[in-house]
């Protein structure tokens, strides 16, 4: 299912900074600046505070952006928060796991030497770290197949929908598939789980098809919304940029606590917040199939690395992890998020001369968050601070089910008294009142409650996931000679998670010591003002481009026009539709 939303700007003529200047490669065809490609949420939900994405689009006012939605269930989106920003050209949200039905009518004959091929594929991924396979080499041979098998996945293509669907030939490689590798499990799971993962390829084909142009294709996440930016770039020739706002695949397959989610509905939204989601699988339960899901997220990842002419990570740890997954290196570099410190900074004059004895954990109440370890720690800090208070900050209606055992929890521990449910609320009119922001979770990118509460002057203790220690610790001599801004503990500690809560808040010297290093910290290195004009640099860098360079590096695409004199001069004078107060 997929809904579109154009904005009123959509159907009136672009703005005259865009309308000289055509999407290269769709002569006289005037598009978006940038097309934002996203999972999970959108990004002008109403809950929480205001999420990457929304940030950067208000960042650049006279940036033009079409923005892309995939998601699970239409649940999972949220209502919106009243008017898109005049720059949103369009807005359109696809859920890739709902009841919607696939194309009905054949197209060509389903072609076995098409299948044979995909059948190809799935071998070249299965060879990950083995042989000659193991290095980029091997990433790039995979990508190229996947590139081979894109342009047959259209409703007329010899690898439609409705030959994966219907097809003697699609159910002969699916059987044989089965036969060779999977050992473990019946059949009829394997079949469903082949269906589930691979159904999603045919509707990002449509989307494809049909979106809007734009100068930059900009993907937040590698698997699906990554996948469609590589598809976008090897049909129109434009530049794709990647930024990677979701945990590492690595962090999320050792979820321990993923056995609570249905088997029924392998995918859930990531991060809710627009531009830090990704569709994820259920890696719960071990064996073939877990080990399939893991392979095909990280075949899509190899394939956007391929494709993108520039990978952004948020934290050096993730930098790291993509070249080694298959990232060329000369192709990436780290730009972490920013805090808006103006809007922030303020704050700290706003706090009570002692030190609030309050922990608060903000996020979603969902099992990756751990909240169940955070209460636990509340009983240990309670006994030893009685006064003490839990504030969960977060919305309990993603996983209600969870969110009534974490209730229960705490009225079994008798902590009904000290432990608060706050529900969505903005974390920033908080922080004055809170002594330790608590991140109990067990996976992570780059969490921006963590530098809201450095700008505002509250240490914290997280646990070792993620950029978390970069964080708390610094990165680098200089970095580190700042302190620590905090505590770092292992997953699912509570006993730790409660010591260093309690050692911050009865001692008056450190507790400021690790205050000092967090504003510090965040003021010379999380600062919104430099991480939007990284991405200043990067779009104007992009759009620059006469074309995706596809032909040169990947012997995919059509050559396009040459920029103009007067788009260069435009660019490299500051005056082009990337400026914008960082």
């Amino acid at each position: 299912m997929s809904k579109t939303t154009p904005n009123a700007a959509f159907a009136a003529p672009l703005p005259n900074a865009h309308a000289a200047s055509p999407v290269a490669g769709v002569a006289g065809v005037a598009g978006a600046d940038i097309a934002l490609l996203l999972e999970g949420s959108h990004p002008f939900a109403t809950t929480g505070t205001p999420g990457w994405a929304e940030a950067m689009i208000r960042a650049f006012p006279q940036t033009t952006f079409a923005i892309v939605v995939l998601g699970d269930r239409p649940q999972d989106c949220g209502e919106m928060a009243g008017a898109l920003p005049d720059n949103v050209l369009h807005l359109e949200t696809h859920f890739l796991h709902d009841d919607e039905p696939g194309a009905t009518a054949p197209g060509h004959r389903a072609d076995e030497q098409t299948f044979a091929e995909a059948a190809r594929w799935h071998d070249l991924l299965r060879q990950r770290g083995r042989g000659g396979h193991g290095g980029y080499g091997g990433y790039a041979q995979a990508g190229a197949a996947m590139r081979g098998l894109m342009d047959e996945l259209g409703d007329e293509g010899r690898l439609s929908e409705h030959a994966f669907l219907h097809s003697r030939p699609a159910w002969d490689t699916i059987v044989e598939q089965y036969r060779r590798y999977c050992t473990d499990v019946p059949f009829s799971e394997y079949f469903w789980a082949v269906r589930t993962m691979h159904r999603p390829l045919w509707r990002l084909a449509r989307i494809a098809a049909t979106l809007m142009p734009a100068r930059v294709y900009h993907a937040a996440s590698t698997g699906y919304a990554g996948l469609l930016g590589a598809m976008l770039r090897y049909r129109h020739d434009r530049p794709l940029l990647v930024s990677q706002h979701a945990a590492p695949a690595h962090e999320r397959s050792i979820d321990p606590f993923q056995s609570r989610w249905p088997r029924e509905n392998p995918y859930r939204d990531h991060e809710h917040r627009g531009g830090g989601d990704a569709i994820e699988p259920d890696v719960s339960q071990p064996g073939y199939c877990r080990d399939l899901w893991l392979r095909f997220f990280e075949s899509l990842d190899r394939v956007c690395y391929e494709a993108a002419d520039e990978i952004v990570a948020l934290y050096e740890g993730n930098r790291r992890r993509q070249v080694r997954d298959g990232a060329p290196a000369s192709r990436t570099r780290t730009i972490p998020n920013g805090i808006d410190l103006p809007a922030l900074a303020p704050l700290r004059a706003q706090r009570p001369e002692h030190v609030p004895q309050v922990l608060c954990l903000a996020g979603r109440v969902v099992p990756r968050k751990d909240v169940k370890t955070f209460i636990r720690a509340m009983l240990t800090v309670v006994r030893q601070c009685p006064d003490a208070q839990g504030w969960i900050v977060g919305p309990e209606d993603e996983d209600v089910a969870y969110a009534r055992e974490c209730r229960g929890l705490v009225q079994s521990l008798g902590l009904a008294g000290n432990v608060r449910f706050l529900g969505p609320r903005r974390i920033d009119a908080l922080l004055p009142q809170v002594g330790v922001l608590v991140l109990s979770s067990i996976s992570e990118a780059l969490p921006l409650a963590v530098l809201q509460a450095f700008a505002a002057g509250v240490p914290c203790v997280v646990t070792d996931v993620g950029a978390c220690r970069e964080l708390i610790e610094g990165v680098g001599d200089e970095d580190m000679a700042l302190g620590a801004a905090g505590a770092v503990v292992r997953i699912a500690d509570p006993g730790a998670l409660a010591r260093e809560a309690v050692a911050l808040l009865g001692d008056g010297q450190r507790w400021r010591a690790a205050q000092r290093a967090a504003i510090v910290r965040a003021e010379r290195y999380y600062t919104q003002h430099a991480t939007v004009a990284s991405y200043r640099q990067l779009y104007q860098h992009l759009a620059a481009k006469p074309h995706a360079d596809a032909g040169g590096r990947a012997g995919v695409g059509r050559p396009a026009p040459p920029a103009t004199t007067a788009t260069m001069e435009r660019l490299s004078a500051g005056r082009c539709p990337f400026a914008g107060a960082p």
